[in-house]
């Protein structure tokens, strides 16, 4: 490990918000990579005569434990229980509902306030918030991860392409930038969330359309300062390919300002998904999605565990990227110095 790695490591551990941040959004997003295991309408595991059986990972017809459909079981049948328990035992997940699955036996119409079978409620559709919460913070997180490092790769190639290259190269990329990134981003992605039909890839690509442009400058400054250094022009003298001298050379130390942004970039990539599921334009209905969330809150004033629920989950994911990016932000700042 070089010095420059350990002291960047080191003044991340100085700031201490930032760093218990990562900790805890480190925590909370494994904890919903596994989310099968803590919220499901599947047994963990079956023991059913001397055998044992995994339903969340294979299926089984209600057929294979002595029913009378071929159809897959249903587990939250009280009869299912009972013909499986006759011969073995049932472990669940700590949460017996998935995301879309509805129940039945709510003690009030819904969206039906919390109890101790659904602990956060449920929604309009009797689905369990608290399950809908684990995986929409997954699908947030998972989202907003592929954008900001597919994003990151085109906006740092265009920037070094521009930095690097300048002259008329520089000139009309620039021109072509400042005109796309003019355009307003906000109504275009409403007409293209309405166009196609909406998915998380087709979502991807449309919010990719503008999220690129916010590593270009950056990065293309400092390529433009770089490109003059002495060690470059050594290396371009020794006949070193432009391809090599740019990603090898140059990159590294444009790498400093990117990895400054790109917390911030995640943030602003959930946010934008959070807005297009609120105004119904994001994920297909039934997609585990906290801009959902939110908009039933709006939708239904009497049921304030829903608002208050998908507002509180927001705000303490994007407090924790925020924080986890300022710490990055002086763990690459060659000015902070911790005591």
């Amino acid at each position: 490990m070089t010095p420059i790695t350990q002291r960047r490591i080191h003044q991340f551990k100085a700031n201490k918000r930032g760093f218990w941040s990562l900790w805890i959004f480190l925590v909370l997003f494994i904890l919903c990579l596994c989310a099968e295991f803590i919220a499901n309408d599947k047994p963990l595991l079956v023991q059913f005569e001397g055998q044992y059986h995994m339903p969340v990972f294979k299926t089984y017809p209600e057929t294979f434990w002595g029913g009378d459909f071929e159809t897959e079981t249903d587990y939250r049948d009280p009869y299912a229980q009972e013909i499986i328990e006759e011969k073995g035992w049932i472990l669940w997940p700590p949460i017996r509902f998935s995301y879309d699955t509805i129940n039945y036996n709510l003690p009030t119409p819904a969206p039906s306030a919390p109890t101790s079978e659904n602990i956060l409620g449920t929604d309009d559709q009797g689905r369990d918030v608290a399950a809908r919460i684990i995986y929409g913070f997954r699908l947030s997180i998972l989202f907003g991860l592929t954008l900001t490092l597919v994003s990151s790769v085109i906006g740092v190639s265009m920037g070094a392409i521009q930095g690097f290259y300048g002259g008329k190269i520089d000139l009309i990329l620039q021109r072509i930038i400042e005109v796309w990134s003019s355009l307003p981003s906000l109504y275009i992605l409403i007409i293209f969330s309405a166009l196609f039909i909406p998915g998380f890839w087709t979502l991807l690509l449309i919010l990719l359309l503008f999220s690129w442009v916010a590593l270009v400058d950056v990065v293309r400054a400092e390529f433009l300062r770089a490109r003059n250094f002495d060690y470059v022009r050594a290396a371009s003298a020794l006949g070193v390919s432009n391809s090599v001298v740019m990603f090898r050379h140059i990159l590294p130390n444009a790498m400093v300002a990117t990895m400054s942004f790109m917390p911030f970039i995640l943030t602003g990539s959930i946010a934008a998904l959070t807005s297009l599921d609120f105004l119904g334009l994001g994920l297909p209905p039934g997609s585990a999605s906290l801009g959902e969330l939110l908009a039933q809150g709006k939708n239904n004033i009497q049921a304030p565990w829903l608002g208050f629920t998908a507002f509180i989950v927001l705000a303490v994911m994007l407090t924790l990227l925020t924080f986890i990016g300022e710490a990055v932000r002086d763990a690459f700042d060659p000015r902070k110095t911790s005591l």
